[in-house]
């Protein structure tokens, strides 16, 4: 069990949600991978692996600036693209 935490543990927050999201499907063996892959991003295991990588940049962010400094830099990155206070708040509703 040690051997698989360290192995878990290497992967970080993409590690955690990837074990997560197995358990979550109730299955066992290659078939609880690929179906927790499938779910986990849009295309299917592709895009499951592809969220996964996003998932580690952005924990690798938010451990060395903090969240509230990425959410700050997210938002005044917006303004500068010229997107309104309203539509803003949209795509963070939605």
């Amino acid at each position: 069990m040690d051997k698989l935490v360290s192995k878990i543990a290497a992967l970080g927050i993409p590690g955690l949600v990837l074990v997560t999201a197995i358990g979550a499907t109730g299955l066992a063996g290659g078939a609880a991978i690929t179906t927790a892959l499938a779910a986990l991003g849009p295309g299917g295991i592709l895009g499951g692996i592809a969220t996964l990588g996003i998932i580690g940049l952005i924990s690798e962010g938010i451990a060395q600036y903090g969240v509230d400094a990425i959410f700050s830099a997210v938002i005044k990155e917006l303004y500068r693209k010229g997107e309104t206070k309203e539509e803003i708040l949209r795509k963070c509703w939605i």
